[in-house]
């Protein structure tokens, strides 16, 4: 399901589409057209990005204009932990 990074609200594109530079969520207001929403985002890369490509996001949370944004699909790959998370997975691993 594709849904707002922040509040996990989904959105309801029609299918194969990506939301426009301009979209927000419907229950939040935060752009959709970002980085944390994109399938190839991924903290741990660098740039935060997986595309070899892609220019460099300054602020991740912002729409952006990037071309190769493809909106990520949760139900497949899941949400992103925040580092929080993992930080107290890996302590209570080694505790």
């Amino acid at each position: 399901m594709k849904s707002c990074h922040v509040c996990k609200a989904p959105w309801d594109g029609a299918p194969g589409t990506q939301p426009g530079r301009n979209e927000t969520c419907p229950k939040c207001g935060m752009d959709l057209h970002v980085c944390p929403n994109c399938r190839l985002y991924d903290p741990a890369a660098h740039n935060e990005c997986r595309s070899p490509t892609t220019e460099p996001v300054r602020d991740k949370d912002k729409r952006n204009f990037c071309d190769e944004f493809e909106f990520a699909d949760r139900a497949l790959g899941g949400p992103q932990s925040p580092p929080e998370d993992v930080k107290k997975k890996w302590d209570d691993l080694f505790k």
